[in-house]
């Protein structure tokens, strides 16, 4: 456990070196036996390293009772839906998301097809720590199958949440890269099935990233070129499970992950007014779509499932992170890039502006997304957090997720991440110069 990341985000270590087939066959064990028994969903992304922990967590599984529908190579918000559609126990993707290659991790999903909670994730590690598993006789091992077409069931919800004819009628045309990862033939099903021309680079499932497998703008070259050569209106960038999307505009520009959220956000709420739900470092555009709309936006601790659980206890229409990771309850309550996708397509084909002059509708900001190794993670970043509150006397403080300081003009957000041992430093500010330099000073206070 001491070489595993264990959070409310899942599971996470490097292959060989902490995560291997012991420990995901220990897992599938550990989960089974919680369920004792009953139907699971299971779905990986591409990673070279996804077919060996999927078959020793199918295993576990087994071993423990479960019936294991399996989806093969699909993304994340796909098995969720997955799990909703079929009725599942619960759920299993093997991931790791936007980390690197070398990682892979394996994610925990509850009946409703969202993450685990803390309360609901805790008995499966008891049960993994004391390996206390219930395995069941031989010829009581159930049989595993297929899953039912379980990218058209994903689709489908999708498009249930828009208008399709509307977005068929704007002919738009987008380019789509799928980082080699997961999503990239459900996103151009979507698309297909909306009229849209599709255009998809780095497409082939193959989990040998061609970029880093994050979605920033900086990673985004061959994305930005395709948009300009083929002229079309949006690009569309993944992370390898499918569950976080970036957009490029019409110009080849790519601008952030933040204005995924806010734009889909905004969009939504001109067809239903309602509370929103977004975490502690996303960018105070999402302030600025609930002021003009007079609605609630409710603040939460970084971690899909903490948003997901606002969603659901405030009733809000739609909400998510800013790292391009829309979530709308209509679907699935997990992060979905082909919801983002939708609502953003939707946006285009009702306003009929191109999506750069669609962003800069919303405030101008600067957002510094940086990080600093974590030395000692058992520790936690405890004497840092307390050297950082010191030197900014004057902030706001919120402490409910590491240390969060707010001024008028900005915010600064530092706190330990769920999935790799580093302390991850956000900060947003009006003046680039002062984003900047909040952020300097914290990796200076942390070295």
């Amino acid at each position: 456990m001491s070489q595993l990341i264990v959070s409310i985000s899942g599971i996470r270590g490097i292959i060989g070196d902490g995560l291997g087939p012991r420990e995901a066959l220990r897992f599938g064990l550990a989960f089974g036996t919680h369920l004792a028994g009953g139907t699971v969903a299971l779905g990986r992304d591409s990673r070279p390293s996804g077919p060996m922990l999927a078959d020793a967590f199918r295993s576990g599984l087994a071993a423990a009772g479960c019936t294991v529908v399996d989806a093969g190579i699909l993304s994340t918000p796909g098995v969720a839906v997955l799990v909703r559609h079929i009725g599942a126990a619960g759920g299993v993707v093997i991931t790791a998301s936007h980390n690197p290659i070398a990682w892979n991790g394996i994610k925990l999903l509850s009946p409703a097809g969202m993450a685990l909670t803390r309360d609901e994730g805790r008995p499966v590690l008891e049960i993994y720590e004391k390996q206390a598993f219930a395995e069941v006789p031989g010829d009581q091992v159930p049989a595993g199958r297929a899953a039912p077409e379980a990218a058209t069931v994903h689709v489908e919800k999708v498009l249930a949440i828009v208008s399709a004819t509307l977005i068929r009628g704007a002919r738009l045309r987008a380019v789509v890269d799928a980082a080699n990862g997961a999503g990239g033939a459900e996103m151009a099903l979507l698309l297909e099935r909306l009229g849209c021309g599709c255009t998809l680079i780095h497409g082939e499932p193959t989990g040998r990233f061609a970029r880093p497998p994050e979605p920033a703008a900086e990673n985004l070259g061959d994305l930005c070129a395709a948009v300009r050569q083929q002229g079309a209106a949006v690009g569309l960038a993944l992370d390898p499970d499918a569950d976080r999307l970036a957009l490029v505009d019409e110009t080849g520009r790519a601008i952030g992950e933040e204005y995924t959220l806010a734009l889909a956000c905004r969009h939504r709420l001109m067809r239903e007014r309602g509370p929103l739900a977004c975490n502690l470092s996303t960018s105070r555009m999402m302030d600025a779509v609930a002021a003009e709309a007079g609605v609630v936006l409710h603040r939460t601790p970084v971690g899909e499932v903490n948003v997901a659980e606002a969603i659901a206890k405030n009733g809000c229409v739609i909400g998510g992170e800013g790292n391009g990771g829309v979530i709308d309850p209509r679907v699935v309550p997990v992060r979905d890039s082909l919801v983002g996708a939708a609502l953003v397509l939707e946006m285009l084909a009702a306003r009929r502006l191109p999506l750069s002059k669609l962003a800069a509708e919303l405030p101008t900001y600067t957002i510094v997304k940086d990080k600093a190794v974590l030395h000692d993670p058992a520790g936690g970043p405890g004497a840092i957090l307390e050297a950082v509150r010191k030197r900014f006397p004057d902030a706001r403080v919120d402490t409910r997720d590491g240390l969060y300081l707010a001024w008028d003009d900005g915010w600064l957000h530092v706190r330990a991440s769920n999935t790799e041992p580093i302390l991850r430093i956000m900060a947003e500010a009006k003046d680039p110069l002062a984003a900047r330099a909040w952020v300097d000073a914290v990796k200076a206070l942390a070295r």
